[in-house]
């Protein structure tokens, strides 16, 4: 089985890498199954597939999200504020708690306040979130990855929205994404008890893939696809280092 981050390793804000929808189709043709994890949880999951089978990769019921990790560690019936996409209020909703936007000032008195990516994010939103974490709510990150790839470069990611919040509540967060332990268990209550020397985790950040990797006891495979530039030294275990996907399932 093979786990596929998506940003940087699939796609580039959308884009298709080159090689890459043919790289998931050999992966199938060979028999392997191909799971998707990904740290954005800004998309809808129906929007995340909906994107793939736009590209040409049928992905229904094999994409993982932060978002959904992070709403495993809620509560059915909690007040959450959700400072992030509409793939937190989903994900937040269908595990039967009550997404409060992020905009809304009734955050202030939540119980949990979850932080993901979204393009919104603004001084009253940051006050509104700060404000609910100092008043008692638990801060939960859907992932704290600094930067997101895109076809133009790195721009501000998850992390950096999270880190203000952190910074204005003076408080710490549980971390949902990857590399972070409710992944690992998201993933497993997704694809089963898979023994790690049947895995391969694919992606092009090492301290959040590459350590993803650690954490579930399986080989990385590093791609210079996304946000890892070529000969950049690592400080993870890396057993394919590749210029893209195709190259990664070219060596397996």
């Amino acid at each position: 089985m093979v786990l596929l981050d998506l940003d940087g390793v699939v796609w580039l804000s959308g884009v298709p890498i080159p090689g890459s929808v043919e790289a998931v189709a050999r992966l199938r043709a060979s028999g392997r199954r191909v799971v998707f994890v990904t740290n954005n949880s800004g998309a809808r999951l129906g929007d995340q597939e909906a994107a793939l089978a736009a590209i040409g990769i049928p992905a229904t019921g094999d994409v993982m999200t932060s978002a959904i990790a992070a709403a495993a560690l809620l509560e059915r019936g909690q007040r959450v504020l959700t400072c992030g996409g509409p793939g937190v209020a989903e994900a937040v909703t269908a595990i039967g708690a009550t997404p409060i936007p992020g905009d809304d000032p009734a955050g202030e008195h939540s119980d949990v306040v979850v932080v993901g990516f979204h393009r919104e994010f603004d001084y009253e939103r940051l006050r509104i979130a700060a404000t609910g974490v100092r008043n008692g709510a638990r801060l939960i990150g859907t992932n704290d990855d600094p930067t997101y790839p895109t076809p133009q470069g790195p721009i501000p990611g998850g992390g950096s929205i999270l880190a203000a919040v952190r910074t204005a509540s003076d408080a710490d967060a549980v971390i949902a994404g990857k590399p972070h332990p409710p992944m690992a268990t998201a993933i497993t209550s997704m694809i089963g008890d898979v023994p790690s020397s049947e895995l391969l985790m694919v992606g092009d950040r090492p301290s959040t893939d590459g350590r993803f990797a650690v954490t579930l006891g399986c080989p990385f495979a590093l791609v210079r696809s996304g946000v890892t530039p070529p000969d950049t030294t690592v400080d993870v275990p890396v057993g394919i280092d590749a210029s893209n996907l195709a190259a990664v399932v070219d060596s397996i």
